[in-house]
């Protein structure tokens, strides 16, 4: 079983799927669509990779790309580590849709002291959505999946002709917060992505 360098196990992507047993879930990936997880996990690709809103977008996870430093000043690392990045075309090909994407990061729950709830890590991503030019469509509210209750936040920001819409899941599992994130021009793609999404561990 293939772990990150935090030692949570990374999953794996079969049969157009990622699935992770430790976190309980699986999420398919639509046919035709690029994987570029290990170069979103790259410090070399840091600066490389687009925020979401520009002519190229990509979307790296919110949790990864928060302030590295504290109110003091100081550097410090976000500590996220990207499960599964995979978007609906390569950064170099452009097009007249918004790139569509699913990231799934996790970050160690100690990174926030404090966080006993999925909602509470919500405070954290809304300010990188904000900060990104989304806006928030509704506070973040509970959703099930199966099993399992997840929180969601709904964001949306306009680009040019077009309105990319970005929602968030996340959940607190196995001592890391783990952010399902889907970005889409339409509302219906944003939920046909989520429908991809299935989880059997309620934990």
């Amino acid at each position: 079983m293939r772990r990150t360098d935090s030692g949570l196990e990374a999953g794996t992507v079969s049969g157009g799927a990622y699935r992770n047993k430790t976190l309980g879930f699986t999420c398919k990936i639509p046919e035709g669509w690029v994987l570029r997880t290990e170069e979103m996990n790259s410090r070399n690709e840091e600066q490389a990779i687009n925020p979401a809103g520009k002519p190229n977008e990509e979307s790296r996870p919110q949790s990864a790309q928060r302030d590295t430093k504290d109110s003091s000043g100081a550097d410090r690392s976000s500590g996220g580590t990207v499960l599964l990045a995979a978007f609906s075309r390569p950064p170099e090909a452009h097009g007249e849709e918004v790139n569509a994407s699913i990231v799934i990061a996790a970050e160690a729950v100690a990174t926030y002291p404090g966080l006993k709830e999925a909602a509470q890590y919500f405070e954290p991503l809304t300010e990188v959505a904000k900060a990104q030019g989304f806006t928030v469509d509704e506070e973040p509210y509970e959703i099930a999946i199966g099993p399992k209750t997840l929180v969601r936040g709904d964001f949306h920001k306009d680009v040019g002709t077009r309105v990319m819409r970005q929602s968030t899941l996340a959940m607190l599992s196995h001592g890391y917060a783990v952010s399902i994130t889907v970005i889409a021009g339409t509302e219906d793609q944003v939920e046909e992505l989520i429908d991809g999404l299935s989880f059997w561990g309620g934990k």
